[in-house]
């Protein structure tokens, strides 16, 4: 009995030796699995600790897999330390919330909030936790998204009546599945190979063989993301066309996109002129600009849906302003100073995204009219802008993005000697006069987007879309054109408010200041 009392006190004194000489983690870590965000958007990496504790006087190291010496984040003596941070995170990270019901780093949620995330920020995060008692760590595998454009699908007939449908789609992320289709029945491509850019993004390109009356669509899309499709009905062979290849004449004949059947509907383009107009443009001489718009007129709709007039739409009169600061390629200028600061342009002659702003309040239902001027005293009428529409949370500052129906973006640009709707394909409107007062008309509910000369109570041209999710009022002064772009307020419906009041005006350009700057008074220019 006593040797047992003996044994039972060292082996009881062995185990505390080796309990202190080797720490044991009384931390527990736990992070979920996976996270998927689609680019350009905020995300969280959920991660906490259980049982449930403070992690306020914890060290939390965020870092991507094998950089543990550059951390994504990292928060230590109750503050956060940037000296060792990852150049690319800078600004990007900060503690987030894992659900609606959480309490933050007093209930131990050290989950990491990710602002504006790229393709280059997918793989796989370490969040790992350190206590005086011990450590522990959970891995979150990120994924970043981006869907492409809507597929364009093209007929090439064969001598035996059959068709050699091809389907092909761009700016996806990652790699896209293709499904074909005739009516209900799966159809399996003869070939589907992929491509990717300097960028990441990855294109499709896919084909196959069907019979003369078939209907086929193909569809392109991202697991647990939106569908992209676009169909085609293949009727009788058309005949080849007088002095040009066969191929153009069955591609207008033969080539009839149905849209999306999911997110984005059909675009309706149609364009409205007075008799003036349509005479001017009977007149023009060579063929060339009319050969263009009978091009044109080959994608309108053979149904019209008649547009808003311009009476019934300002009663729907909103007082926009302007939705951020901070744009680099645009000038503030305060409506009381009229202060100028110069500003860089990247190169190229092209009007960009770089000096495009949205604007405020955003709408998710009902009818919204904004007017905008576009002339000055000093340096008279604008001759480059867009104005319109976006549904998109952040407009990418990227001189080669290029803003379509697909990605969120309705606008009419104004050019030298045209006007044109962004739609895919674009619609050519030709310039019989430049307008004063541009009003922009967006009825969501019916997917109505209508811009009028305000001046000469006309319609410039209008546009059907399917809108979702919430959309902002878009402007892009443009670049080097010196007559700023100026957003008007109205404090009783018809009549301007000259009050010096809301967001201050913005231009762009250089050198775009007019002598003592612009004399209409409204809520901001651009």
């Amino acid at each position: 009995m006593a040797f047992q009392t003996v044994l039972t006190c060292l082996v009881s004194g062995f185990c505390a030796t080796l309990c202190a000489a080797a720490p044991v983690s009384q931390l527990g870590v736990f992070a979920q699995p996976s996270v998927s965000v689609h680019n350009g958007h905020t995300t969280t990496l959920p991660c906490w600790l259980s049982p449930s504790q403070s992690a306020e006087g914890l060290e939390v190291r965020w870092y991507r897999e094998g950089q543990y010496d550059s951390p994504v984040m990292l928060y230590r003596g109750k503050k956060f330390e940037s000296a060792s941070q990852s150049a690319s995170y800078v600004g990007r990270v900060s503690f987030g919330p894992k659900d609606a019901a959480s309490t933050g780093l007093v209930a131990g949620d050290v989950s990491l909030m990710l602002i504006n995330a790229t393709l280059k920020d997918a793989g796989d995060y370490i969040c790992y936790v350190t206590s005086e008692r011990g450590y522990d760590s959970g891995s979150v595998k990120l994924t970043v998204t981006e869907t492409g454009t809507t597929p364009l699908m093209s007929p090439v007939w064969k001598e035996d009546n059959t068709v050699n449908v091809s389907c092909e789609s761009e700016g996806w992320y990652p790699k896209p599945s293709v499904h074909w289709s005739d009516r209900q029945q799966v159809l399996t491509p003869k070939s589907l190979t992929y491509s990717t850019d300097s960028s990441g993004l990855v294109s499709v390109h896919s084909w196959l063989l069907v019979s003369k009356g078939s209907e086929v669509s193909c569809s392109v899309s991202l697991s647990g993301e939106e569908t992209k499709e676009a169909r085609m009905r293949l009727e009788n062979r058309p005949l080849p066309v007088s002095g040009s290849s066969s191929s153009s004449g069955w591609v207008a004949f033969a080539l009839l996109l149905i849209g999306s059947l999911v997110v984005v509907g059909l675009l309706l383009y149609f364009l409205h002129f007075k008799k003036r107009g349509k005479k001017a443009k009977e007149e023009v001489d060579g063929g060339r600009k009319q050969g263009s718009d009978e091009e044109n007129q080959k994608l309108l709709p053979k149904e019209v849906i008649k547009p808003t007039d311009l009476s019934t739409a300002m009663t729907h009169y909103e007082n926009v302003t302007l939705d951020q600061r901070g744009n680099e390629y645009l000038t503030i200028k305060d409506l009381k100073l009229r202060d100028d600061v110069k500003q860089k342009f990247p190169d190229g002659e092209n009007v960009t995204c770089l000096t495009a702003i949205k604007g405020t309040p955003g709408f998710s239902s009902g009818q919204h009219y904004w007017e905008v001027s576009l002339v000055n005293p000093y340096t008279g009428l604008k001759q480059s802008w867009w104005l319109g529409a976006t549904s998109a949370s952040d407009i990418p500052q990227e001189v080669d993005f290029t803003p379509t129906p697909s990605n969120g973006y309705w606008f009419l640009s104004s050019r030298a000697d045209h006007f044109q709707f962004n739609t895919e394909p674009n619609v050519v409107l030709p310039v019989h006069s430049r307008p004063e007062i541009v009003g922009v008309y967006l009825n969501y509910d019916s997917g109505e987007l209508s811009f009028y000369d305000v001046k000469k109570n006309s319609l410039i041209g209008s546009l059907t879309t399917t809108f979702t999710g919430e959309v902002f009022p878009l402007f892009n002064p443009g670049k080097n054109d010196q007559t700023p772009m100026e957003i008007l307020h109205k404090s009783v419906q018809g009549q301007s408010d000259n009050a010096e009041n809301g967001d201050p005006p913005i231009s762009a350009g250089e050198n775009d200041t007019a002598p003592g700057g612009s004399t209409h008074d409204g809520t901001g220019s651009v």
